[in-house]
């Protein structure tokens, strides 16, 4: 089904960006264009409420700077010289480029890059990876975002299986843990704000007292990468003062009689000196928590964004066994939802078009690395639903990468973004309101479809399309170069590996917009782990070289500088999206460095002034916001802000890009920094 040729009305539709909501919305057309963007007040999670990134989405959908048409590169790199040319020329110059590439150097001399930028599965994971697969290109390991702590979460639960959000309404006690949900996960505060109408109590744990923290009635800040050690250390108290559920940990855990007798060496005082929580605060949260039911766990994102990312997620989920909140409607924890709608990703990727099972995996995070330093080379870089030049850790070893003569690179976008720069090609891209394609939410239960609702933007295309031609021009004749978004979307549904999306049907989803798992509690049922059970002593970890039973796990100090840095995400933007987009810089104004007080006067800083951060990867200027909002020693930014002129806003030339603990995840929040006031300001 297709709307683009009703000019006039209102028509269903669904977020595309990366974010656990994905609202349902209504599109309101006139003339062909779109003139407003609501919630779907029939949606059963979202309910009619939106954000202002998605209010104003037409205003990006129409930004004049939105790229019409293919063009080539006719400056240096950088520098953002280019001229038109066809979608003709553009495909025969790539596929020519990465023929000779292949016969003299290999296949693997060819990287794609993308992440979620469009988290439709068409987008984001389908044509695409079944062309790089029968290409037989380097594969991207996409660990950039939740890689270490859904690996930590599964090793206790067993895959991604969490409290289904609808049920919060009964939560009396909502822990926000690592997450600033006001800005990223809107409508689990929504749902909290009506519990909290029935007496619910909203504790926020975090680095930072961000819109969350202020949202909270008792907000705990913390150091930095040690929410393992607070957590152990409510285990500690729950065991030593009998208030577990015994019952529970005996039929559903294994592991508990180890875990009690281990957590003895977490004690308050031993917890207080590391995490920087009061001893009496400790004894506060371990006892609320459990004498509150349901209590809810909400696990943020940001908690696995350091060296030890994996076992904080895998300790912190430890803590709903103990008080056997996952029998309680409303109770456990919600790290993520995806495996309620886990869909056929075999069928859709097919990975069996790789020939060669053996071809080399690069981690995203490790992009500059892998364009500077590895051996062999990468050769040709392809980017799309993404844009690495801002995102990726060490952005300025990404940028000297970029940067290379011998690199062909082909970005696929709708804006020319920082990456866009540095590229031979770019290739214009259609927005989500252009697509059909298919939405799974890792949050809530629902999955969505999108159908086309307004006209391409100029010559723009989806990447469906492109790999499609690309796939003709390599001269791929397979039958999965040939397959229709509904053919594709059929096929995802179809997994008989998951039998919560049995009845979910492409006439289903056509007819209704969005359709439920049919599975909305974790327990009775068995679990996927080896035991089938809740391990909080896993034999799976041992195997793997790791601890066995949950752990605190000091980050490295990488430096002698005095601060850890935080780069957290902002209000209006969702990672580079909408950095560049006026409207939404508006509304966020500027970005702002978050420092204590006591460091700012013995720094001779003042609230309002400009500072250079700097490390030994490089540096950035922000204007400075003084106050209580963080620990002394912890600075805390937030957002990914353009390359604007005259401003030196790149967080992430700050970030580190060594590997976490688990599934080869970021540590964009475990660099050290030092900074200084600019007594002359340099980008206004």
């Amino acid at each position: 089904m297709s709307y683009v040729n009703q000019p006039d009305g209102i028509f269903p539709s669904v977020c595309s960006l990366d974010c656990p909501d994905q609202c349902g919305l209504l599109v309101h057309k006139k003339d062909g264009k779109i003139v407003k963007v609501e919630g779907d007040p029939n949606h059963p999670v979202t309910q009619g409420n939106i954000c202002n990134k998605v209010r104003h989405m037409a205003e990006r959908i129409y930004d004049s700077k939105r790229l019409q048409y293919p063009m080539k590169r006719v400056g240096a790199k950088g520098e953002g010289k280019f001229e038109r040319i066809t979608w003709e020329e553009a495909i025969a110059t790539i596929a020519s480029h990465w023929k000779e590439l292949i016969a003299s150097e290999g296949p693997e001399s060819i990287l794609p890059y993308s992440f979620y930028g469009n988290m439709g599965i068409l987008s984001a994971e389908g044509m695409d990876r079944r062309f790089f697969h029968r290409l037989g290109a380097s594969r991207l390991n996409r660990a950039i975002c939740n890689a270490a702590g859904s690996q930590g979460y599964k090793y206790t639960m067993g895959d991604s299986f969490g409290t289904d959000p609808e049920d919060t309404v009964h939560t009396k006690l909502f822990i926000f843990w690592g997450v600033n949900a006001v800005s990223t996960n809107m409508h689990q505060i929504a749902l909290a704000q009506k519990a909290r109408k029935n007496g619910a109590k909203v504790i926020v744990i975090d680095v930072h007292k961000n819109q969350t923290g202020r949202f909270a009635d008792w907000f705990i800040p913390i150091l930095p990468g040690t929410d393992a050690a607070l957590a152990l250390g409510m285990m500690h108290i729950l065991f030593a003062e009998n208030m577990t559920d015994a019952a529970f940990l005996e039929q559903y855990t294994v592991g508990h009689k180890e875990l009690q007798e281990h957590v003895k060496q977490y004690d308050p005082h031993t917890v207080s000196a590391i995490t920087g929580v009061p001893v009496e605060d400790l004894y506060r949260l371990a006892r609320m928590y459990v004498e509150t039911s349901p209590s809810l766990i909400r696990i943020g994102n940001g908690l696995q964004h350091h060296d030890n990312g994996g076992m904080t997620v895998r300790t912190i989920s430890c803590l709903p066994a103990l008080t056997g909140q996952w029998l309680v409607k409303g109770g456990g924890a919600i790290k993520g939802n995806s495996g309620f709608l886990a869909t056929n990703t075999t069928a859709v990727q097919r990975p069996d078009l790789l020939e060669n099972k053996k071809t080399r995996v690069i981690n995203m995070n490790l992009l500059g690395n892998a364009l500077l330093e590895l051996d062999p080379p990468v050769r040709s870089l392809y980017v799309y639903n993404c844009n690495p030049a801002i995102v990726a850790p060490e952005a300025n070893k990404v940028r000297q990468g970029l940067s290379r003569e011998n690199l062909f690179t082909v970005v696929h976008d709708l804006f020319l973004t920082e990456t866009a720069l540095y590229a031979d090609l770019v290739l214009p891209a259609t927005s989500a309101f252009e697509n059909t394609d298919l939405y799974t939410s890792y949050w809530h239960h629902y999955i969505q479809i999108q159908n086309p609702i307004i006209e391409r933007c100029g010559e723009s295309k989806s990447n469906m399309e492109i790999f499609c031609l690309l796939a003709q021009a390599m001269g791929f004749d397979n039958e999965a170069f040939v397959d229709t978004e509904e053919a594709i979307i059929r096929q995802a549904l179809d997994n008989p590996d998951n039998p919560y999306i049995k009845d979910i049907t492409y006439e289903a989803l056509a007819e209704k917009q969005y359709v439920k798992a049919n599975r909305t509690v974790i327990f009775p049922e068995t679990l996927s782990t080896p035991s089938g059970k809740i391990e909080l002593y896993s034999q799976l970890m041992e195997d793997d070289g790791y601890a066995p039973l949950p752990a605190y796990i000091p980050l490295p100090k990488e430096s002698e500088l005095p601060f850890l840095f935080v780069p957290g995400p902002n209000h209006n933007f969702l990672n580079s999206t909408f950095s560049n987009n006026e409207k939404h810089t508006q509304m966020e104004k500027e970005p702002r460095l978050h420092m204590n007080s006591a460091d700012a006067s013995q720094a001779g800083i003042e609230d309002g002034d400009v500072v250079h951060i700097w490390n030994e990867r490089g540096a950035c200027e922000l204007k400075v916001s003084v106050g209580e909002n963080v620990l002394p020693g912890v600075l805390v930014s937030q957002g990914l802000w353009a390359d604007l002129p005259g401003t030196k806003y790149t967080v992430n030339a700050l970030t580190p890009d060594r590997i976490a603990d688990m599934g080869e995840g970021a540590v964009f929040f475990s660099g050290r920094v030092d900074l200084k006031k600019v007594h002359e300001v340099s980008f206004r």
